[in-house]
């Protein structure tokens, strides 16, 4: 079994910096890129392309709702078919960079708010799934909310996505803050070996809940990413658990 280890990336926006992106690509196989949405902008986007073509790691496009001040995670009333043109629009700025560097499309992973939304409103799920026909790539979410049963009834490839460094609530939806503090590293490692080999997780209020990780997400703007990101890379290709 192979397992991914991904992170949110290229979000700094014109002078603003989020993230240790360089930190982080060492420690990662997959680098959700911004598009503009809500982080980035066409140099950052540019450039970290450019830093994941360099250390051979996968790029997918992370799109967002319009909500540049709100760093996309103030959840909005939008449409289907105003959504998929959103997510279109995003996936098309970032596919012509990597064009332009040589590298493919790998997956899609929604932002923030959006994932939330995408998990329980069905409308939503199929604007990605609009949008993610035109590539034919993956799409990360969690298993067993409508990421997965939408994305699967209309045969787009799905992968289920763990967190490592962001709680889950008694219902297994995660709980998304404005901001990020530290994590101890050991903890955010010790959850993903749980996840990859009991299927696990326990909520922030200590219930047992299902999950499955065919990928593990790292933030990059969580204060000690870089040493939650090393933590969980060692985890997730411990011989006999990826």
């Amino acid at each position: 079994m192979h397992v991914d280890v991904n992170c949110d990336m290229g979000e700094s926006f014109g002078l603003y910096k989020m993230g240790d992106d360089e930190g982080m690509m060492p420690y990662i196989t997959q680098a959700n890129i911004a598009c503009g949405f809500h982080g980035s902008d066409p140099n950052h986007m540019r450039s970290t392309v450019e830093l994941a073509r360099k250390n051979n790691v996968k790029v997918g496009a992370h799109f967002s709702l319009p909500d540049l001040a709100g760093f996309g995670r103030r959840e909005m009333k939008i449409g289907r078919e105003e959504m998929a043109n959103i997510i279109l629009y995003q996936i098309g700025a970032l596919k012509g960079f990597l064009d332009a560097s040589g590298v493919a499309l790998s997956h899609l992973k929604p932002h923030g708010a959006l994932y939330g939304m995408a998990a329980r409103m069905e409308h939503i799920a199929h604007a990605v799934a609009d949008a993610a026909e035109v590539y034919g790539v993956p799409v990360l979410g969690l298993a067993g909310t409508q990421h997965e049963i939408v994305y699967k009834e209309r045969n787009i490839p799905f992968l289920a996505e763990f967190f490592a460094d962001l709680e889950y609530d008694d219902n297994g939806s995660l709980i998304i803050t404005r901001s990020h503090g530290e994590v101890d590293p050991g903890y955010a490692a010790s959850r993903v070996l749980n996840a990859i080999r009991n299927g696990r997780v326990d909520s922030v209020n200590g219930k047992s809940l299902p999950v499955r990780a065919d990928t593990v997400c790292v933030h990059s703007d969580t204060p000690n990413a870089v040493d939650i990101a090393k933590a969980v890379s060692a985890a997730v290709n411990q011989p006999g658990t990826a």
